[in-house]
């Protein structure tokens, strides 16, 4: 029950900062900001984070909750190249919709130059867990290749979806993230069918 007490604690301090930073921009938000909105203490935010920076890589932790709430709505008979569209099309849509471009060129940057962990890169992720989850599956079925193996795939496909993201911030948000992805995905996508 602590562990789960815990986890809902730094969940409301990752999302009210995420809502904050959206709204007002990372810049003008405080750690005061975050406290109030997240109904926590100073002393919560201060064990979980460092400071307002830490927070940047938490962004990974927004998509993560993002995926876990879309494979409760993914219809299971969907194909394996459904439902990776399906995820993408729904992340880029969330993106789009709740993420500066400011702050998600931030959290790439930060994942460039950090000494540290790189998030993005996590393969303990709910992300790269349900990717090799529909990859392995499809393969099973033949609906995609096995001539890579399912964490190739799951890499590739995780490119991907970066280098769209990295240039969606690079021409500053002049198109859709959603509706580009949604043109390039199915092309690229092609090579992980079998045959």
């Amino acid at each position: 029950m602590a562990k789960r007490t815990s986890r809902n604690t730094r969940a409301r301090i990752v999302s009210a900062a995420w809502k904050l930073f959206y709204e007002q921009g990372y810049e003008h938000t405080t750690v005061e900001e975050i406290i109030d909105l997240s109904q926590t203490s100073k002393g919560s935010f201060y064990h979980y984070f460092d400071g307002k920076d830490a927070l940047l890589s938490t962004l990974s932790d927004l998509f993560d909750d993002k995926y876990e709430a879309l494979v409760e709505v993914m219809d299971p008979t969907m194909s394996a190249l459904d439902k990776l569209l399906f995820l993408n099309r729904e992340l880029f849509e969330m993106i789009e919709n709740t993420v500066s471009i400011e702050l998600l060129a931030q959290l790439l940057a930060t994942q460039l130059v950090t000494s540290g962990q790189k998030h993005l890169l996590d393969h303990k992720r709910t992300y790269y867990r349900l990717l090799r989850r529909i990859i392995a599956q499809g393969q099973a079925e033949g609906q995609l290749t096995t001539r890579r193996s399912v964490n190739e795939l799951s890499k590739l496909y995780a490119l991907c979806e970066r280098s769209l993201m990295y240039d969606w911030c690079l021409c500053g948000g002049e198109y859709s993230l959603r509706d580009y992805a949604a043109q390039v995905m199915p092309d690229f996508l092609s090579g992980f069918l079998p045959g």
